[in-house]
């Protein structure tokens, strides 16, 4: 299948001709854009199962491109790959859609930001980002997250990435989240109440915004630390001001009798609604242990370390 799409994928992502630029092209069709139907464009990245390298290395070819994956294929890859969360994140007016929403969301989806030292959370060394394989985001641990007053909020967050560090005994926990409607959030109502100030060196590693430390806010509560596997006072996390969060704690290792207790608490309470963001490998099993990008290293998680390749989409 993806042989017999080759041609024409070729064919959509080269340079277009003088001539073709003079084209007339019906209204629902992108005339400006250098693709002569979008939709084939469309169905190339399905059949390539909206393989993510490959959209971030379609998105940095030209300008052109870039601005259809800004507009469409960041979108299309993310309800794609979690249609029930995207489905509750944008069906309201309150989820009003900021500049680069959808590249934002995506890089949420399936980038860990890694971690670098902070006033509150101390590590030895900063640990770079990387593509994650899955994600499992959650309301249910969302809810952990919010102190009381703000339970009305929407929150997902994902479950921790995991990191060993060779010079602490217990591992490092990643996660990151974002919230519905956040402009309207009863948490951003009480940061503003209290004038809660920004981070003067911190900004959102999935939107570049001004963030505010929910530690620094005394928002963050003891169920957040419980959920996570920690123990309170071992965790940090950030809210943007586009409503995403990110942050790290040091995840205590569970005995076998504490583990099975989690595992029948996570059943009888979660609520359904956590997605799993896979990170299919085209040409492989979605399953397969190898993954390529252009540069880096191979992290303590098996994955390939790399800068940020969201800066090319």
């Amino acid at each position: 299948m993806i042989s017999d799409i080759a041609p024409v994928a070729k064919t959509i992502l080269s340079p277009m001709s003088t001539s073709k630029r003079l084209t007339t092209y019906a209204p629902n069709q992108a005339s400006n854009s250098g693709i002569l139907n979008e939709r084939v464009l469309l169905l190339v990245f399905e059949s390539l199962k909206w393989d993510l390298h490959t959209l971030c290395v379609t998105a940095s070819l030209n300008r052109k491109l870039h601005a259809i994956a800004k507009r469409l294929l960041w979108r299309e890859l993310c309800a794609n790959r979690a249609p029930r969360m995207v489905s509750t994140l944008t069906n309201s007016q309150a989820s009003a859609h900021f500049d680069d929403f959808w590249r934002a969301l995506a890089k949420l989806m399936f980038f860990c930001c890694g971690c670098n030292p902070t006033r509150n959370f101390r590590v030895s060394r900063v640990l770079p980002g990387h593509f994650v394989k899955a994600s499992r985001f959650s309301k249910t641990s969302g809810r952990s997250f919010l102190i009381k007053k703000c339970r009305g909020d929407l929150l997902y967050v994902s479950d921790p990435c995991e990191h060993t560090m060779a010079d602490h005994e217990d591992d490092l926990g990643v996660y990151r989240g974002v919230f519905k409607g956040f402009t309207k959030s009863r948490t951003r109502a009480w940061l503003i109440r209290r004038q809660v100030n920004f981070e003067e060196s911190i900004s959102c590693p999935y939107c570049g915004a001004r963030v505010w430390s929910m530690s620094r806010a005394r928002l963050t509560p003891k169920s957040a630390a419980r959920r996570l596997g920690s123990r309170d006072g071992r965790l940090e996390y950030f809210v943007c001001v586009n409503g995403h969060l990110h942050g790290a704690c040091w995840l205590t290792p569970l005995s076998s009798d504490e583990d099975r207790n989690d595992d029948v608490d996570n059943e009888e309470n979660d609520d359904g609604d956590e997605v799993s963001c896979d990170l299919g490998i085209v040409g492989e099993d979605e399953d397969c242990d190898d993954q390529t990008v252009a540069s880096g290293s191979t992290s303590s998680t098996g994955e390939e370390i790399v800068s940020d390749p969201f800066l090319c989409g």
